[in-house]
């Protein structure tokens, strides 16, 4: 008993002893308080904590009168105070211009160009392009840029995406192929912008453009055309699988009708239709003319006679057509597209089958060892057109598609050849 009253005297000793010595020091360790809830802007903009949390939110008022809620992302409150203020501008600003309020980030803006483009091509107004395009967003720009938002795109994001994407393909990418990253790039600020996501008046930084030049597609010459006409009679025939025996005459046609009026593989020639192709009249003479809209617009142009024949193996083995008199086919005006099954359906591609004929035929690549592909009978038809019918550059512009410049630019070796007599 006495042991636990001189404790208990003992505890009354050390809260009855004096603490004014010790006031001071305990005061100075004091923290201001801070404010959960700040009025900034005249009362407009408002920033406060939520219980709980270590971070800054606000909400501010529209000129609608709603307000819009949104986090600052800051713990410190200088840096929410300025952080609020600057979002508040920004909404105000965009609103003004008719823009969404919440910016989308890279890689919706993607989606939504990837969703457009496919529309397009899946009802005939597509460009062929866009498949290098739907390329370059989903296996570059989307893995590197998703969750920035584009207008915060800065220069320097866009050099070390360059040097990224270089890094990712082993090698320095050609002129043609930076072109087609710079045009899907725009591309992205068009969609963008038509949706009111960004404005036309922010600065995007553009990609480089400028690479390595390209060489030109290689052509076949002219013992080569005949020697492929002439394979292809039985080849078509020699299809094992079922699919095979209309793709086989159908790329035959195809391919007949490229070297006939040198059209553009892909958009231009993929979607004529039975409607774009009539007689042009001139004095007693009649010609076959088709028209074809695709990179350059719409143009109407001169096929080669043999291009008839072409038309008519087409025309007999199209269901939609075929009880329509050849004859009077023109007339009727038919929407049908040429380039297609009996019953009707257009494949997708056709590249595959053109590479087995190609790898079939031996003629797959140039003598200077370059891989043929469809474009190459473009190519062909020009080299053929500037050297054996002596066409002149504009006129062969005119059926092209092309500019006379580009025209010089390309064949410029072809005309000095041409003119082999006068100079010798």
């Amino acid at each position: 008993m006495t042991k636990v009253i001189k404790v208990l005297e003992s505890h009354l000793e050390v809260i009855s002893s004096p603490q004014q010595e010790s006031e001071p020091t305990a005061l100075s360790q004091l923290k201001y308080a801070e404010p959960t809830e700040l009025y900034l802007r005249d009362g407009e903009v408002v920033i406060h904590r939520r219980p709980g949390s270590p971070l800054w939110h606000c909400r501010f008022r529209l000129q609608d009168g709603s307000w819009h809620r949104q986090t600052t992302r800051q713990a410190s409150i200088e840096h929410a105070v300025r952080m609020a203020c600057d979002l508040y501008d920004e909404t105000r600003f965009r609103q003004r211009l008719g823009l969404a309020q919440k910016s989308p980030t890279f890689a919706e803006i993607a989606h939504a160009t990837l969703y457009s483009m496919r529309q397009d091509l899946d009802v005939g107004i597509g460009k062929s392009v866009y498949g290098s395009y739907i390329t370059c967003i989903e296996k570059y720009f989307l893995p590197y840029f998703g969750d920035k938002r584009l207008e915060e795109i800065t220069y320097t994001d866009v050099h070390e995406f360059e040097v990224w994407r270089n890094r990712q393909m082993n090698k320095l990418p050609r002129a043609s192929t930076l072109m087609n990253f710079a045009s899907a790039w725009t591309k992205l600020q068009l969609v963008a912008i038509s949706k009111g996501w960004i404005s036309e008046r922010v600065a995007i930084p553009k990609l480089t453009a400028r690479g390595q030049k390209g060489k030109t597609r290689p052509a076949f010459t002219r013992e080569e055309i005949d020697r492929l006409l002439e394979f292809m009679e039985p080849w078509i025939k020699q299809g094992r699988l079922e699919i095979e025996h209309e793709t086989r005459p159908l790329l035959r046609d195809y391919i007949e009708m490229l070297l006939y009026t040198g059209m553009r593989h892909g958009t231009e020639a993929l979607n004529i239709c039975w409607n774009n192709v009539e007689w042009h009249t001139q004095g007693d003479k009649k010609y076959l003319r088709i028209w074809v809209d695709g990179k350059t617009g719409g143009r109407w142009l001169i096929a080669k006679h043999k291009a008839v024949d072409v038309l008519k193996r087409l025309h007999s083995r199209q269901r939609a057509v075929w009880d329509i008199p050849f004859d009077r086919l023109f007339e009727t005006r038919a929407p049908e597209r040429i380039f297609v099954f009996a019953n009707g359906h257009q494949p997708m591609r056709i590249d595959g089958a053109f590479k087995r004929l190609m790898r079939d035929s031996g003629l797959g690549l140039s003598h200077d060892g370059q891989m043929r592909t469809l474009y190459s009978l473009r190519h062909t038809y020009a080299t053929l057109e500037l050297l054996e019918n002596k066409t002149d550059i504009h006129t062969l512009s005119k059926q092209m598609g092309n500019s006379a410049a580009m025209i010089d630019r390309h064949y410029s070796k072809l005309t000095a050849t041409m003119a082999a007599d006068r100079l010798a």
